[in-house]
């Protein structure tokens, strides 16, 4: 009787261990294959994906200001130096201001979209004691005026591989409206006196620069930037200087 209870017990045993011997060995094989298999990045910028940029900007002007002495500029005959070196568009020196923009980009690399943006202007303008508008003695006024833009642009952008971080370059073209500019001519009706009229003006804008952004989340990032643009007509480029939160959808 103490044989075949015995031998009841040890075949028990032997076939929990036949039982634990397989699970065992399954669950050192899942850790070892869950140990090799690396996590997935996670993805911070998408194919098919809407951004909208907030952006405040500096911008500075591509032309020194070196006015002629507005004595000198009343008594030269009028050429293309009558007036000395300035910019003809957006400001004496610089300006601030700000804008927005809107892209799709159809793949993560590349993207269309349109960007508008106001910058406050100061420039100034000569008055003569002859001419359209003649004063008691001449002058070159101070004038303020707000610039505006609107772009249609083509951006490449190229996401670090597991980053926040994505560097872009884009391209654009569109129209620059309010600028103001000393416009000097000779006036037949006075002799072919000099004269000059300050006109308020649009202009053709092409705009190319590049930036970097970085994704504080899958949908909102920090982003600087630097363009150039390339206004019709001469002594009127500038550059700008953008920074402002960007928003992914």
């Amino acid at each position: 009787m103490k044989k075949l209870a015995l031998a009841l017990v040890g075949i028990s045993v032997f076939g929990l261990l036949a039982y634990a011997g397989p699970e065992t060995l399954s669950s050192k094989d899942t850790s070892k294959e869950m140990a090799a298999a690396p996590a997935p990045c996670p993805e911070w910028y998408r194919d098919n994906e809407w951004n909208v940029s907030i952006w405040g900007t500096y911008a500075f002007v591509g032309t020194d200001s070196n006015r002629s002495p507005i004595e000198t500029a009343d008594d030269r005959p009028f050429s293309s130096s009558t007036f000395g070196t300035y910019d003809r568009f957006l400001s004496t020196d610089h300006a601030w201001g700000g804008g927005l923009d809107a892209k799709y980009f159809f793949r993560r690399y590349f993207g269309v979209g349109v960007e508008g943006f106001a910058a406050a202007g100061h420039g100034t303008h000569a008055l003569f004691d002859h001419g359209l508008n003649p004063v008691n003695e001449e002058f070159y006024a101070g004038h303020d005026h707000t610039d505006y833009g609107a772009l249609g642009t083509l951006t490449f952008r190229y996401p670090f591989h597991c980053s926040r971080f994505s560097p872009y370059a884009w391209a654009g073209a569109g129209g620059v409206f309010n600028g103001y500019n000393d416009r000097g001519f000779f006036d037949a009706s006075r002799g072919g006196e000099s004269v000059v009229a300050n006109d308020e003006e649009s202009r053709f804008v092409g705009q190319f620069g590049g930036g970097l952004e970085f994704r504080i989340t899958p949908h909102i990032g920090l982003m600087g930037d630097f363009s150039w643009n390339v206004i019709d007509g001469p002594k009127n480029n500038f550059g700008m200087i953008r920074s402002g939160v960007n928003f992914g959808f």
